[in-house]
């Protein structure tokens, strides 16, 4: 049905929201979304919302042109692919990176919102995958490119765009502002009126948007509502953290940016009451999941500390910060949960790290990917001087070990970072270089120039294919059990993103978690062993219950664990989930 009632308590909370932002503007601004609203007609009877979530997600991170046909629209290509490689309950949800037109960094500085780039495909080809898959798609409003037509109508003096943007004087004190990239902050710029200083947070090519002014709002308001009509229920707010600017802050975080994501979470209550909300924050672990508020902001925020942690573990054999990290997590607000990753079109980031391990630790970690053949972006501290801010390296290779050069251990330590990312609380989230088992793209640095490109292969999809049907190929054999192990979680509640979860500690050189479903009928252990020796475990004092092995199963091989009673042997880089059924 449609929207009739703007005396909601969403609407009265985004009555709010407009004072908060824009004071004396608030009612002129509650006026205006309620026309947007009818424009577009959008609405959902909330007697029909299905659950927002459950055990059979899993989202699918990907480029609209990952595999590409000669002669085909890649869009086109990859929907084929995913059909016939990611269906069957492998997964739910497809996140496809900005497809818009774009003129840098790999579609993140956006031309024009509402178009889709041809060299990608159409709006049909978007429309057919939503038809399928649930559609993640990006919502990149932090900034613009500078060939965006707002931009050009800033340069000409031209409303609206003339005012989407920031001037700064030159000479302004902005030492205090939280810098992600060793690049100048501003640029200059020559327009009608003379050369301004516009503010730059990522790249003279990006050019920061102005929420101060809420005409930039309404454009991203009508934006979301435009991306609903084409299938999107998901929606990833990019680089959400530096939205808002104030002059002698640090930009980062402010009261401000919490309140526009809070806005932005109240307008999808409205008009599509089962989208999910994520922020895109690679900060420290609590200003990441700052972005929960009070369960009234992001419906979900990326696990970023996962990847770092996960990875150290499994380089040093030691899981000890990764289970001190995992049992201090705690729960979400009822609503919210996390989505779980390891690898994504960015690099590694390494900022989540701060304050959870040492720092010989944390340069013996940057050192190891370098001796992997991959690189280490860095952005500039508030002296000036650069500190490691992401890795760029395909997560497959951060776990090779250069010294031994051992295929076979090397798949296995990556599947077991794969499962350990399935088995937490939240929602599995795969890349698709992870999914397939992409190795470093060094052609692709050198042609493109920047580091992230190292794991963004584009493949033909007719060689990808043949080395997926070869059982023999690094490909295949990941895929295959990769795969199977996405398929065997879906079909088990005690994987709900909702189900509890406890860590229990074995000591460094294991990983475990219990989870329960929520109607308490399913209980599994998972447990990884991070080393490259067996491990013994003594489960009776921590596991009392697992001692009767016989009511237990290996969800991952279909046998009883291996051990006597009141142990558990783990061969190494072995991970089980063990399963018991109570009549809850």
């Amino acid at each position: 049905m449609l929207i009739k009632d703007f005396s909601s308590p969403a609407m009265s909370r985004l009555r709010q929201r407009f004072e908060n932002l824009y004071g004396a503007r608030a009612e002129q601004c509650a006026e205006r979304l309620a026309m947007l609203i009818g424009r577009y007609g959008l609405g959902l009877d909330r007697a029909q919302e299905p659950a927002r979530w459950t055990e059979k997600d899993v989202f699918l991170i990907t480029y609209g042109d990952m595999v590409q046909r000669q002669g085909e629209r890649p869009l086109r290509t990859l929907d084929d692919f995913l059909a016939r490689r990611a269906g069957n309950g492998a997964i739910s949800t497809v996140h496809i990176l900005p497809f818009s037109p774009y003129s840098s960094d790999d579609g993140f500085s956006v031309i024009d919102y509402r178009e889709v780039d041809p060299a990608l495909g159409t709006w049909d080809d978007i429309e057919r995958i939503s038809g399928t898959f649930r559609l993640m798609a990006d919502v990149v409003l932090n900034h613009c490119s500078r060939q965006n037509a707002w931009f050009r109508e800033y340069v000409g003096g031209i409303r609206p765009g003339r005012h989407f943007f920031i001037e700064v004087p030159a000479g302004t004190d902005l030492s205090a502002v939280v810098r992600p990239r060793n690049l100048p902050l501003l640029t200059a710029t020559n327009t009608r009126d003379g050369q301004r200083f516009v503010w730059t947070t990522f790249s003279d090519d990006q050019i920061d948007l102005n929420f101060a002014n809420p005409d930039v709002l309404f454009e991203f308001l009508d934006i979301l509502m435009f991306y609903i009509t084409k299938g999107a229920t998901v929606f990833r707010l990019d680089a959400i953290a530096y939205l808002w600017k104030k002059i002698g802050t640090s930009c980062i975080h402010l009261p401000e940016t919490h309140e526009v994501v809070k806005l932005f979470r109240d307008f999808l209550e409205m008009v599509a009451p089962n989208a999910i909300l994520l922020t895109e924050t690679n900060v420290p672990h609590a200003e990441n999941i700052s972005y929960f508020g009070h369960g009234d902001e992001a419906h979900m925020v990326y696990q970023f500390s996962l990847p770092p942690l996960l990875l150290h573990a499994l380089q040093t054999g030691n899981a000890a910060h990764l289970t001190r990290w995992a049992s201090s997590l705690g729960s979400p607000y009822p609503g919210c949960t996390y989505l779980n990753f390891t690898a994504s079109h960015d690099g590694i980031g390494v900022r989540p790290l701060e304050g959870m391990v040492p720092p010989e630790e944390f340069d013996a970690l940057v050192s190891g990917i370098k001796r992997r053949r991959g690189h280490v972006s860095t952005k500039a501290n508030p002296d000036g001087s650069p500190s490691p801010y992401e890795l760029n390296i395909t997560y497959l290779d951060a776990l090779a070990d250069p010294a031994k050069n051992k295929v076979q251990d090397q798949i296995a330590r990556f599947i077991l970072s794969q499962t350990v990312a399935m088995e937490l609380k939240g929602i599995p989230a795969v890349y698709f270089h992870s999914l397939v088992g992409t190795t470093n793209d060094y052609d692709g640095v050198k042609t493109k120039g920047y580091p992230r490109a190292i794991n963004r292969k584009k493949w033909d999809v007719a060689e990808l294919d043949a080395r997926l049907d070869d059982p023999a190929s690094l490909n295949a054999r990941i895929y295959t059990e990769y795969v199977r192990r996405l398929r065997l979680r879906t079909s088990h509640p005690a994987f709900h993103p909702n189900a509890d979860q406890k860590v229990i500690d074995f000591g460094p050189q294991t990983f475990c978690v219990r989870r329960s479903s929520p109607d308490g009928r399913e209980s599994v252990i998972a447990v990884s062993n991070v080393t490259a020796e067996p491990v013994t475990l003594h489960t009776g004092k921590k596991i009392p219950d697992l001692d009767a092995k016989d009511e237990w199963t290996d969800l991952l091989t279909g046998k009883t664990p291996s051990g006597t009673a009141g142990t558990l042997r783990l061969a190494p880089y072995q991970t089980v989930w063990l399963r018991a059924e109570t009549n809850g």
